[in-house]
């Protein structure tokens, strides 16, 4: 029986391990077999506090995952699988939770904290993958400070990709805004300030056909397709942002938790609709998907646990 089960090793999950190694509770960590999340992806991280030169993702993670160690958390290599069972309360203590392992078996713990984060969806292309972190984002607000000056574009249509747009034309040079549509899905407001900023270009009834220079190991432009004339062009850019929405990884769950109409855990600081189940970062916010604001969640989730386990079980 374990008393605490950390699920995701992204920032959320890593400073809970750290909160809660350092509270006593000998949290077991199920890293996952890609651990690290999305920063394992992004070549420099300039907006997390304590690094002012900058520090690459998968450093960063590295040295989260050794403080976590270090305070005493335990880490697997498995991924959940098949849902989570609920053991119904005894007069004794309050209900347990039993997970499911892809590996095989299964573990029962009094608490759970669900930090398995969400994944930006990409276009598809395969030069895609190839500059991705190399020109190729997936949030202005963590790679947009590296193309000041420069003239990039942003893909999607609705209030996320109308926020990037706004956001980068403040530094970027220009911005065009790439979308299959017609008109813009974004809010009303949104729309306005975009249709009315001399910097962004929108770019209708278009699809990203390819992106140059997987060869140079950078973005140099993309080949453009409109949709309703079959016409290409090509755009010179310095950087793409991918504003197409993300996949929280909550699927694994099935119904066992509240969970919103695109997947993401109903949570209340951290508080989900199950109790002694807390959930943190990219798998809750729909919004911020911010190491620092992950990494928040993520020690609230665990003082929350600690609560919950002080209150219900005899330590």
């Amino acid at each position: 029986m374990e008393n605490l089960v950390i699920i995701g090793s992204g920032p959320a999950g890593l400073t809970a391990a750290i909160y809660a190694a350092r509270a006593g509770l000998s949290p077991l960590v199920i890293e996952g077999f890609q651990p690290g999340g999305q920063l394992m992806q992004t070549e420099t991280v300039e907006n997390y506090p304590g690094f002012p030169e900058g520090i690459s993702g998968p450093d960063l993670m590295a040295r989260m995952r050794e403080q976590a160690e270090k305070c005493g958390a335990r880490f697997v290599a498995d991924e959940c699988g098949g849902g989570l069972q609920v053991r119904q309360a005894d007069h004794r203590s309050a209900a347990t939770h039993t997970l499911s392992l892809i590996l095989g078996g299964a573990i029962e713990t009094r608490a759970l904290i669900v930090a398995t984060g969400a994944t930006a969806r990409k276009l598809g292309i395969p030069a895609e993958d190839k500059l991705w972190g190399r020109g190729v984002s997936g949030c202005a607000v963590c790679d947009g400070a590296f193309f000041k000056g420069k003239t990039v574009a942003v893909v999607g249509g609705g209030d996320t990709a109308a926020g990037d747009a706004l956001y980068l034309a403040r530094m970027c040079e220009h911005v065009y805004l790439i979308h299959r549509r017609d008109a813009l899905r974004a809010s009303k407001v949104m729309a306005e300030r975009v249709m009315s900023n001399p910097k962004i270009t929108p770019v209708w009834d278009s699809v990203v056909e390819d992106i140059r220079d997987p060869a140079k190991r950078e973005v140099t432009g993309a080949r453009v397709k409109n949709v309703k004339t079959g016409e290409t062009s090509e755009i010179a850019l310095a950087g793409i942002f991918v504003a197409i929405g993300h996949s929280p990884a909550t699927a694994w769950l099935g119904d066992a938790l509240g969970l919103d109409d695109e997947g993401y855990v109903v949570a209340n600081m951290t508080r989900t609709t199950l109790p002694g189940v807390f959930a943190a970062g990219d798998v809750v916010s729909r919004n911020y998907k911010q190491a620092v604001i992950a990494a928040s969640a993520g020690a609230t989730a665990a003082l929350n646990a600690e609560e919950y386990l002080n209150a219900n079980f005899k330590q």
